[in-house]
């Protein structure tokens, strides 16, 4: 086994997208680990406390009139014309990576294990040591158009400081509406809608002492991990699909092990979108987006050796904990192949949760069949008396129900 480090820069970061077609940014073999940084797209809210003085952090987000560290944001053409900036397209995180695994081909199923994750504590001279967050109330959220407040509609950010001083928990430093900005190209944006904006503190409004009284736990996570498809040479990193991506399931942290289908050789595996904290169904748009640095270990089970093991007929991801095993479940399984050609830009039209609920019921039937050995009457009635489905997500494009099974059911299995 060898331990790799991967820290983020310009060359190991790839900023909205899933790709089969880039260089590995590491490559490695099955059974070695490695510590992966991850940097959150929304660390520009408050430069100050989340990027400044930091090197990684402001070697990929560099960006003035003459440099664009990243010009690249999105599984869109790199040639223009753009109307929100350049290299614009479908796809906002920034996701470490990718890691090559050593043998993997489609067929086989990748299992990453995640050993710990830890906070990146700020750098700025103000602020060294502590840790700090971005939750956005944004367009894409599911209140948006059911607001009660004027003004109406709008985006609001609200920065929060994560203590790790004990048992980890945030609380709101303040937050702002988010007023129209200007980035270094001169383009304005009126909401936010290009990743990585520079938001000018002097145009905002800071509202403090919100959210008195309020702890929130730290549910240390990352949104957005998972393989590379075989569908398209980019895929936007927002809606999640059959080889995982932004599952946005906050059960995604230390401890957690989650085994995902490879369809391209090499597996391709990346990692962002980390989270500080966030529940179910990500309401409003995002979680506390920061920024984690984690240890993985990878494990490749080839497929002529997943007969008889959970992993056995696998499709789809699937999570493990201690306690449980989740599947998930999505408006469309693969919604890569299901929508076509515009896949990546028609899918957010068609979300729909009683879709991905009949997904994530047929996924944990056949789990509960193929695995346990019970029979679909078998299965249904376990489903009805001892499994839990929840809503992973509203947010994503391609809206998430997760389903899950307690292993303490399974009596001396």
């Amino acid at each position: 086994m060898k331990h790799h480090i991967l820290p983020v820069s310009p060359s190991t970061v790839n900023w909205g997208y899933f790709s089969k077609v880039v260089a590995p940014a590491l490559t490695l073999k099955s059974g070695d680990r490695a510590t992966i940084e991850t940097l959150t797209h929304h660390a520009n809210d408050d430069h100050e406390r989340m990027i400044e003085g930091d090197p990684g952090a402001e070697s990929v987000f560099k960006w003035t009139r003459e440099h664009k560290a990243i010009p690249r944001r999105g599984a869109g053409p790199t040639e223009g014309p753009f109307k929100l900036g350049s290299g614009e397209g479908v796809g906002v995180h920034l996701l470490t990576g990718p890691v090559a695994i050593e043998g993997a081909e489609p067929g086989d199923v990748l299992e990453v294990r995640i050993l710990d994750v830890r906070p990146r504590p700020s750098c700025s001279a103000c602020h060294a040591g502590r840790c700090f967050g971005s939750n956005v109330a944004a367009s894409w959220g599911f209140h948006y158009h059911d607001l009660i407040e004027e003004p109406k509609p709008r985006e609001v950010v609200t920065i929060f400081e994560l203590d790790t001083s004990g048992e980890p928990f945030a609380r709101a430093v303040y937050n702002y509406v988010w007023t129209p900005q200007t980035d270094p190209d001169g383009i304005v944006h009126s909401t936010i809608d290009y990743p990585g904006v520079k938001v000018d503190h002097s145009l905002i409004r800071k509202r403090e002492n919100i959210l008195q009284n309020v702890k929130v736990p730290a549910r240390l996570h990352f949104g957005t991990m998972g393989l590379a498809p075989s569908e398209s040479d980019y895929v936007s990193s927002i809606p999640p699909s059959y080889t995982g991506g932004n599952i946005d399931d906050w059960r995604i942290g230390k401890g957690a092990r989650i085994y995902y289908p490879v369809a391209v050789d090499g597996a391709f595996f990346s990692v962002g979108d980390p989270h500080a904290a966030q529940g179910d169904s990500e309401l409003g748009g995002t979680a506390i987006e920061t920024s984690l640095t984690g240890d993985f270990e990878f494990i490749l089970h080839k497929k002529n050796d997943l007969g008889g093991t959970i992993l056995e007929g696998l499709t789809h991801p699937l999570l493990e904990t201690d306690s449980q095993w989740s599947v998930y479940g999505f408006t469309f399984p693969n919604y890569l192949v299901e929508l076509g050609v515009n896949a990546q830009t028609e899918v957010a039209n068609h979300s729909s949760l009683d879709k991905a609920m009949r997904d994530a019921f047929r996924k944990l039937r056949r789990f509960l069949m193929t695995v346990h050995h019970l029979s679909e009457d078998e299965a249904i009635s376990l489903l009805s008396v001892a499994a839990d489905f929840g809503v992973t997500q509203v947010v994503d494009a391609n809206w998430g129900v997760h389903g899950s099974i307690r292993k303490n059911v399974f009596v001396g299995r």
